[in-house]
Formats: structure tokens, C-alpha cells, sequence
């Protein structure tokens, strides 16, 4: 994974590609119109309900755990990995995630992201290598801030493996919108890394995209574009990191990588490592999130 030198926000006079962080940067956002459907489940620490809110054109689904405690409590919107959207269910990922942080006061939205459960379909996902999630999480959190239930300053963001990627383009696209970040397991901070080892092996969809914008030795600024880690000088906020040694799906270099990239860029960002641990964490979990937490209410979240 390579760190150019940043690329600085597009002036008012540069239309950037629609396919790039910067197109992120400019664009108008309208997450708002959360609403809780029903009732998925009540336990004495909180209640889940399944809820729509609008992103772009789009009305995206998911489920939000509201604590039984009195409000406005702090809250984390969480981006799931990689699911199969053909397979993907409502609210399925960060199941564990989901529960132990409803439990200790947080308000919980954890978004399906566009074609998936019952969110609205986007045929341009893949082709636009699927940026439009990162409008999904930003349209999340102003969603939240709408809420009854929540501090709309004391927003945070959880992300794990694919979500720990839009977690990352969420923070160089709309500097300022949350109070801190964490991510478990990542992927690269680098666009091209991730699309060699996912995506050229998809043969359709890769030629496809090949097609469109280049290979990246051909096209290195597009691909630069679409890369967090060329933007990490517009930062804000403290980013904990968790990755796990013996990770064969993210390699724990990629974290290591993103971490010397944030600290370059003279960021707030702090890392633990795991031994053992794999891309699911297993035994290390608990200490993962108590370490979380603790993050988390040093922000003020």
C-alpha cells in the first residue's frame, strides 16, 4: 500500500469523477426520515426495532437497538462486512457487537447498505466499486441525529472488515460528522489492494470495471481517488484500530500500513494487535470491546 501525497478537496471549479472520495467530499447529503417500524425484539437493557431512513433517492433498511435507559444516549453506527446480498438478512453482522453495545447505553444503527434486505436496489453498485455505501453510513449518522433517542454530538462509528473501509472513507469524505471511529479487522486503506484480492478474481465484474476506468498501473489517479489513505490529512477524528495476527482474510499489514499512514499524517490513531486471533475474532473478542468502550468514552461517547 502506497501514500502519495495527499490530494486536497476539489475546489469549487473542479467537478470531480463521480466515482471518488472527492465526489464524496462536495456531495449534498439527506439522511433524515428514521423511522422505527416494528418491534424485532425487547429485553430489560433495550429494544430492537427495524427501521428505513433515506439516502439520496434511495430508502435504505436496517435494525437500531434502543437502550432502556433514559435519553438522549450517545450512538454508534455500525458497518457490517462483506455479506453476500443474495443471502444478507436485516440487521445480519455485528450480531455480537450489536447486543453488547445496546447493553452499555448506546444507541445502535446498524445499516444494510443499498441492495441489501430490504433496502432499495442500486444497479450501479459495483461498477461505482460500491462508494455508495460510504453515502449510506453518512446518511446514517445525520438519520440519527434526527432521533429522540440520541445525542446527535455524540455520534461514533464502528466498522468491521468491508465496514471498516467505509468507515475509513467516511472520515476523509465528511471530516467532523462523528466523534470517533473504531474498526475490527479492516481492509486496505488502499482501493487497489482491495480490488486485487476480491474483485480482479470476479471476473465479470472486473473486466467490467477494468473496462471502465483502466487497470491502475494505466489509471493511477482514479484508483488514487478512491483510496482513503491519499486523505488521511483531512482527519479528525481518533481512529482505535483492532486486527488480529493470523488474520488470512485482511492481512494485519494492511492495518499496519493505514496506522504509520494516519500517525504520518499527524492523526490520533492507536492500534492493538492480537496473536491468534483470526479475521472473526474469537477468544481476544471480549477484551477487544471493553478496549472499545474505554475508547470510546475517552471521546465522550
Amino acid at each position: 500500500m502506497s501514500s502519495p501525497p495527499s490530494t486536497a478537496a476539489p475546489t469549487p471549479t473542479t467537478v470531480p469523477h463521480p466515482v471518488s472520495l472527492q465526489a464524496l467530499m462536495v456531495k449534498k447529503y439527506n439522511g433524515g426520515n428514521l423511522r422505527l417500524a416494528r418491534v424485532l425484539a425487547r429485553n430489560a437493557a433495550y429494544t430492537r426495532y427495524h427501521v428505513t431512513y433515506t439516502s439520496g433517492l434511495l430508502t435504505i433498511s436496517g435494525i437500531m437497538n434502543v437502550p432502556s435507559t433514559p435519553g438522549p444516549h450517545p450512538a454508534l453506527v455500525l458497518n457490517h462486512g462483506y455479506i453476500d446480498p443474495a443471502v444478507y438478512t436485516n440487521g445480519r453482522g455485528l450480531m455480537r457487537e450489536q447486543d453488547y453495545l445496546a447493553r452499555r447505553g448506546y444507541v445502535v444503527l446498524h445499516t444494510d447498505y443499498r441492495n441489501h434486505a430490504q433496502s432499495s436496489d442500486d444497479p450501479r453498485s459495483e461498477l461505482d466499486l460500491r462508494l455508495g455505501y460510504t453515502e449510506d453510513v453518512i446518511n446514517a449518522v445525520l438519520a440519527l441525529r434526527t432521533s429522540e433517542y440520541v445525542d446527535p454530538a455524540r455520534i461514533g462509528l464502528l466498522g468491521r472488515s468491508m465496514g471498516g473501509g467505509i468507515t475509513y472513507n467516511v472520515l476523509v469524505a465528511q471530516p467532523g460528522l462523528v466523534k470517533a471511529a473504531v474498526v475490527f479487522a479492516p481492509v486496505s486503506s488502499d482501493a487497489v489492494d482491495n480490488f486485487n484480492r476480491w474483485t480482479r478474481p470476479d471476473r465479470p465484474i472486473a473486466t467490467t470495471i477494468l473496462r471502465t476506468y483502466g487497470e491502475p498501473a494505466r489509471n493511477p489517479t482514479f484508483w488514487r481517488n478512491l483510496s482513503a489513505v491519499n486523505f488521511f490529512d483531512r482527519v479528525t477524528e481518533p481512529v482505535l484500530i483492532h486486527h488480529g495476527a493470523s488474520d488470512s482474510t485482511c492481512p494485519i499489514a494492511w492495518s499496519r500500513e493505514t496506522l504509520a499512514a494516519l500517525k504520518a499524517a499527524g492523526k490520533n490513531a492507536t492500534m492493538y494487535t492480537y496473536p491468534g486471533e483470526e479475521h472473526a475474532f474469537g477468544p481476544a473478542w471480549p477484551t477487544s470491546m471493553a478496549r472499545t468502550v474505554t475508547f470510546l468514552k475517552q471521546q465522550g461517547l
